[in-house]
């Protein structure tokens, strides 16, 4: 029974764009009784007994009286990018894998690459540096700074567990990156 309820919602699910918005509006309407949006979690309150009917599956759920109701929780983490607040929810995909972010991959390779230029240059100024590596000085101190990532964070990036916000750019863009460790994983929602 709960293969074909988890079969038909995955049909239902590909084809949910084309459904009608009245129509989607009186299936949530009817499955959903309420949802408590709080600081860390989303508590959807749903009818279970409900699902046959909308899934179009003859069979009653066992033990679902049409009166009871169900808690699904999803962890949620509040996130301030510039001067809006997101919403984020992670992990949603049990089966999603880790893909890693080349771009991002390289970015600490070259961040570590200039690092050891940096200490491997002796007196040589941080414009001397950065002209015998072909960029500017201000892009060369942005990425010497990357170099001081908090391990976790590093060791994020190359797992490809890092925030889906956090791209190449992103991180690029924080030119004043702090040192400590715990700014910034609370600057890049990595903690």
């Amino acid at each position: 029974m709960q293969r074909r309820l988890v079969a038909r919602a995955a049909e239902i699910g590909k084809s949910w764009p084309e459904v009608a918005g009245t129509r989607q509006r009186a299936i949530l309407t009817a499955l959903i009784e309420r949802i408590d949006v709080g600081t860390d979690q989303i508590d959807i309150h749903f009818r279970p007994a409900l699902l046959g009917a909308l899934f179009d599956v003859a069979e009653p759920l066992p033990s679902a009286s049409d009166d009871e109701t169900q808690i699904l929780s999803v962890p949620i983490r509040l996130r301030r990018a510039g001067r809006v607040i997101t919403m984020r929810i992670d992990g949603t995909d049990p089966f999603a894998t880790a893909k890693p972010d080349a771009r991002l991959i390289k970015l600490l390779i070259r961040a570590h690459r200039f690092n050891t230029t940096l200490v491997d240059g002796g007196s040589l100024p941080f414009a001397a540096l950065a002209e015998r590596e072909g960029v500017s000085s201000s892009y060369f101190t942005r990425l010497v700074r990357l170099s001081y990532l908090a391990p976790d964070i590093t060791q994020a990036i190359l797992d490809g567990r890092q925030p889906r916000d956090l791209t190449a750019d992103q991180l690029l863009a924080h030119s004043r990156l702090p040192l400590a460790w715990q700014e910034q994983r609370t600057l890049l929602g990595c903690g």
